[in-house]
């Protein structure tokens, strides 16, 4: 008897076809309570159902699929659900630019892509699947939202966000690479809108606390985090401005320093940058510039530093000097006032 294996014995399509037909017929990745053994809860990101997985899907969904795995075989007993994130304007622009219902278009492509992941032998517990366009799924967000409003704990304000000009929707900072939209390719601009936010502000201690006990986490991880969370203590110092009314509020962490201030900068969204706009050509191409930048501090920090004057001078409230006021790329309006004081 030979020893050697022959190749083409082995029929993948065959093989798999019979794993994966008696994993469903025996449930075996269901999930019930056992009170005997641990849990083990694996989350991978929800995807948005665009109408076709791509090898991103298949690396990301390999890697959580592992992990449960081998916490199964170690003897946890492992959830690994899976939904689709399937909400919002990009699912509308699409079926628009299909000729078709939103409804019809997203579960048309969810129903094509769990197909594609049922192929590639996924260890999810397809019982617990939903989609966050659902009542059944969204009535829960609609109720949270509603409580927190009721603590007192959402608001509504102008902020600068990032807006992709094809899927006229928002993006995260993580959802702009190079300065274009992940999905769209559009470059991204910047636009002040009004949103909602949870104030979590109140809780910003609690947070930044919890994340010194957490174990196991990448410390580039927990630093995302840490700015996420923007906790920043300081002072608010007020220069009254030689050819405006109102004084220009600038918030430091260096109050200290006050006495060596050279320059005040402002976001390109501070009013008193929309004021120098007004008759100056310059600071309005200036502005249109900064529109198409990110809005991350992350962002920030590695892009070339570049302001422009606005021909304003506010007033040192101490020394009476006149203190010349830029508008700079390096300002985020969304940060204290949007302005800040620049000491050498």
């Amino acid at each position: 008897m030979s020893d050697t294996i022959d190749p083409s014995a082995y029929d993948p399509k065959a093989v798999e076809t019979a794993a994966q037909t008696h994993w469903q017929a025996t449930g075996a990745f269901r999930v019930t309570e056992d009170a005997s053994r641990p849990k083990y809860f694996c989350l991978s990101m929800l995807p948005y159902p665009s109408g076709a997985l791509h090898m991103g899907h298949v690396r990301n969904y390999t890697i959580g699929d592992v992990i449960s795995r081998h916490r199964r075989m170690k003897g946890f007993n492992v959830l690994q659900p899976m939904g689709w994130d399937a909400f919002g304007l990009p699912a509308e622009n699409a079926a628009i630019k299909n000729n078709t219902a939103p409804a019809k278009w997203t579960y048309k492509n969810i129903e094509h892509m769990r197909g594609q992941l049922q192929r590639l032998g996924f260890a999810y517990d397809w019982s617990r699947e939903f989609a966050t366009c659902t009542p059944e799924y969204y009535r829960w967000e609609q109720l949270m939202f509603t409580r927190l409003m009721k603590k007192g704990l959402v608001y509504r304000k102008n902020s600068v966000v990032n807006w992709d000009p094809v899927d006229h929707t928002v993006l995260a900072n993580e959802q702009v690479i190079d300065g274009r939209g992940w999905r769209s390719g559009a470059l991204v601009e910047k636009r002040e809108i009004p949103q909602w936010f949870l104030k979590i502000t109140d809780y910003a201690q609690q947070l930044l606390d919890g994340l010194d006990t957490l174990p196991g986490w990448p410390e580039a991880v927990k630093t995302m985090q840490r700015n996420w969370i923007g906790r920043s203590e300081g002072l608010e110092i007020q220069f009254a401005l030689e050819a405006l009314a109102e004084p220009l509020t600038v918030f430091t962490t260096r109050p200290d320093t006050l006495m060596g201030v050279t320059y005040l900068a402002v976001a390109a969204e501070h009013p008193v940058a929309l004021w120098a706009a007004s008759g100056n050509e310059q600071v309005r191409a200036f502005i249109e510039e900064c529109r198409k930048g990110g809005v991350s501090e992350a962002e920030l920090e590695t892009q070339e530093k570049k302001g422009v004057f606005t021909g304003l001078y506010a007033v040192h409230p101490i020394s009476g000097d006149k203190v010349p006021v830029w508008i700079a790329n390096f300002v985020l309006m969304g940060y204290g006032t949007g302005a800040v004081m620049a000491v050498p």
